[in-house]
């Protein structure tokens, strides 16, 4: 499962954000990847998302792939456009 989204308001809507979403992403067994400008990051690694640099507007690409990858997606999405 593949959605592109573009990042909105994520400071305003979660007061850590890089935490909460890796802490989002560790919920599911699938494995979970956010990609952007020629980047690819497993969303499960703090390092990985610190060193992404997520900012509002951003084009992100969220990919999963497991038992609950479409559950994953849609939860990733809704975080990182602020829902």
């Amino acid at each position: 499962m593949t959605e592109t989204i573009n990042v909105a308001n994520i400071d305003k809507v979660h007061k850590n954000p890089i935490a909460e979403l890796v802490q989002t992403a560790c919920q599911f067994e699938s494995h979970i990847d956010i990609s952007s400008e020629g980047k690819n990051i497993n969303a499960k690694s703090l390092m990985g998302i610190m060193a992404f640099g997520l900012r509002d507007g951003m084009s992100v690409t969220i990919s999963a792939e497991g038992n609950d990858a479409d559950k994953a997606v849609e939860t990733i999405k809704k975080f990182l456009i602020g829902e």
